[in-house]
């Protein structure tokens, strides 16, 4: 028998429970009964919260990507100039990726990229990524090119941390960040100046 929660606390243990059962078997082979039995509530209690398993999965994706996005943009924006910003921000990623694998996995390997509405969601959360770290960039440049640049360094670090996941390496992700960093700025700076 599960102990009463307040229900704000009751939504936040649903939302994590079901990341990690979405994480592991992907949309369609998760319905409500394995999230009701993993969190050890009723189906009907999830329902209390989330009208649907769709409306549970966008919930979770604009969780974890409110999440990701956090924790970029806390460790980059401490002092300094672009390069430094750039560097602490992609080891921010890299360690959010080791530390939420369940997360990462959700987000951009839940095989539900030809879902319209999914795509749009995590498209959201990476133009918000984007949108968060184009200052760090620079402010010196035209908003439509700094759009492109925030991207190219999202995708940048998407790619990296997906081949990481799907290669199963065990990776140090200041040693990872780093090297994206540096990979990234080498480019940048000859943007930014």
């Amino acid at each position: 028998m599960s102990v009463r929660l307040p229900a704000p606390e009751r939504k936040d243990q649903i939302l994590e429970v079901a990341l990690r059962v979405f994480a592991e078997r992907g949309f369609h082979e998760t319905s409500m009964n394995d999230v009701a039995e993993a969190a050890g509530i009723t189906k009907p209690v999830v329902y209390q919260h989330f009208a649907s398993k769709r409306a549970l999965f966008l919930a979770i994706i604009e969780d974890v990507g409110h999440q990701m996005i956090e924790s970029v943009t806390s460790a980059s924006s401490a002092q300094g100039d672009g390069r430094t910003k750039t560097e602490l921000g992609a080891i921010a990623f890299f360690q959010w990726v080791a530390t939420y694998n369940d997360s990462f996995r959700f987000l951009f390997d839940s095989g539900v990229r030809n879902d319209p509405e999914f795509t749009t969601a995590i498209q959201n959360v990476l133009d918000s990524m984007a949108q968060a770290i184009a200052p760090l960039i620079s402010n010196k440049i035209e908003p439509e090119r700094l759009d492109l640049l925030a991207h190219g360094v999202v995708g940048t670090c998407e790619s990296v941390a997906r081949h990481l996941i799907v290669q199963r390496t065990a990776f140090d992700p200041q040693e990872v960040g780093r090297m994206v960093a540096e990979l990234v700025w080498g480019g940048l700076r000859e943007i930014v100046g």
